[in-house]
């Protein structure tokens, strides 16, 4: 305030203020997530069942179906290509490899034209294509398919394989040259670090997206090579690696993708029903300070493979060896690891689809013919009866014999919530 004096009387004036404009404030950034390596993508699957395979509600299942991560997400690029938004992946669209517009048993390759294919690919602009690693290639399977084992019809059209055919171009096996509808295995880049019992030679883990499976594939059979489909890709060669992290709490955390595991496995063996059950008490318990623990999908848990390692060539399981893995004894008496349950129904094609579970071992995968034997390599994803009882199946079940053991082991999971 200013104060003037005169002879009279004292004026008071009245202070003056400049007008300035109100600052606009600076919005604070939203934070940008650092993008994770090894996204997980989900297995698509909708739908859940019961134990005797009927649809059922899914809210507080448990089951897959209950719990959404990473959704696919495909771009069809218009020029032979697909991108794999989740990924970051670029895919060949098509194992149509003669151009003919038909995919049929003379698009196969054998692994070795696969692996020297790749460096003679020169499609959409790029010519740093690849055979995908069999974590790669199994980003795509989707568990909205239908396993047609079993089915004795030759018409396809009402079968659902486990690939996203809106982006994909797709074939089952090709009948009129003597394959079965489910002869549809692609090729990946991951040979078993052991052998298979096909013939003491080279074992290549493919991908079955007919009938929605890992298996270890013997690269001879009936003395010729084994062919497969095959589709390539390019892009960060980042994904699949892991990078664990002990958390010292009886925790792991998987920093490529994000994902809390369990240290230890449940320690006994449990049918899907008994799995689930265990997941629900262990988080009403807290387990380990969590009570969000699920049962992981099979993607996840297939993610946790380490296929550089075998119970034959490194005296273990197939993975890191900051887990603890309960030993058993196979079915051919020796010391093993077992198959862990995802909480992922593998559907078939029949009225009552939803019997059967996926799981993934991590010891031999064990099938019978003339004895037992590792007939798909540690590694492999196949499925068993949700319930029932094992000592129905003296020799496995399926074309290898495949063991059935039904009390699977469980690791427990949490995050990967979108």
């Amino acid at each position: 305030m200013a104060f003037l004096a005169d002879d009279t009387a004292a004026t008071f004036l009245q202070p003056v203020f400049e007008a300035t404009a109100t600052p606009t404030p600076t919005p604070t950034p939203t934070p940008t997530p650092t993008p994770i390596p090894y996204p997980i993508v989900d297995t698509g699957q909708v739908l859940c069942y019961t134990s005797s395979g009927a649809q059922e509600t899914c809210t507080g299942s448990g089951q897959d179906a209950s719990h959404t991560g990473n959704a696919p997400d495909f771009t069809n690029n218009g020029d032979g290509t697909v991108t794999d938004n989740v990924t970051g992946l670029m895919w060949q669209q098509s194992p149509d490899t003669n151009g003919n517009s038909s995919i049929t048993a003379s698009d196969k390759m054998s692994y070795d034209d696969a692996v020297a294919g790749a460096s003679a690919l020169f499609l959409a602009g790029h010519n740093d294509w690849r055979l995908p690693t069999i974590k790669e290639l199994y980003s795509l399977i989707d568990f909205r398919g239908k396993d047609p084992s079993g089915y004795n019809g030759t018409s396809t059209s009402g079968l659902i394989p486990f690939i996203d055919t809106d982006y994909f171009e797709f074939g089952y096996g090709d009948t009129s040259a003597g394959e079965r509808i489910i002869d549809a295995q692609y090729a990946s880049s991951n040979l078993y670090v052991s052998n298979t019992a096909n013939d003491g030679g080279r074992t290549l883990f493919g991908v079955n997206f007919a009938d929605g499976r890992i298996k270890g594939y013997g690269l001879s059979l009936f003395g010729a090579d084994k062919t497969f489909f095959v589709i390539y890709v390019r892009g960060s060669e980042d994904y699949g690696i892991n990078q664990f992290a002990d958390n010292g709490d009886g925790t792991i955390t998987d920093q490529a993708t994000n994902l809390m595991w369990t240290e230890q496995d449940s320690g006994a063996g449990l049918d899907w029903d008994e799995s689930l059950a265990w997941v629900a008490q262990k988080n009403d318990e807290n387990h380990l300070g969590y009570s969000d623990w699920r049962i992981p999908n099979v993607k996840e848990l297939q993610g946790l493979v380490d296929y550089s390692k075998s119970p034959d060539t490194s005296g273990s399981a197939a993975i890191d060896s900051q887990f603890i893995t309960t030993t058993i004894t196979n079915e051919a008496g020796q010391v093993d690891y077992p198959a862990y349950w995802s909480n992922t129904t593998h559907a078939n094609w029949t009225n009552v689809p939803g019997a059967n579970g996926a799981y993934v071992n991590f010891g031999r995968s064990m099938g019978y013919m003339g004895s037992w034997k590792d007939v798909h390599g540690a590694g492999s994803q196949r499925s068993d009866p949700k319930v029932g009882d094992p000592g129905d199946y003296p020799t496995g079940h399926g074309p290898q014999g495949d063991a059935i053991r039904i009390y699977n082991y469980v690791r427990l999971v949490r995050g990967g919530d979108q």
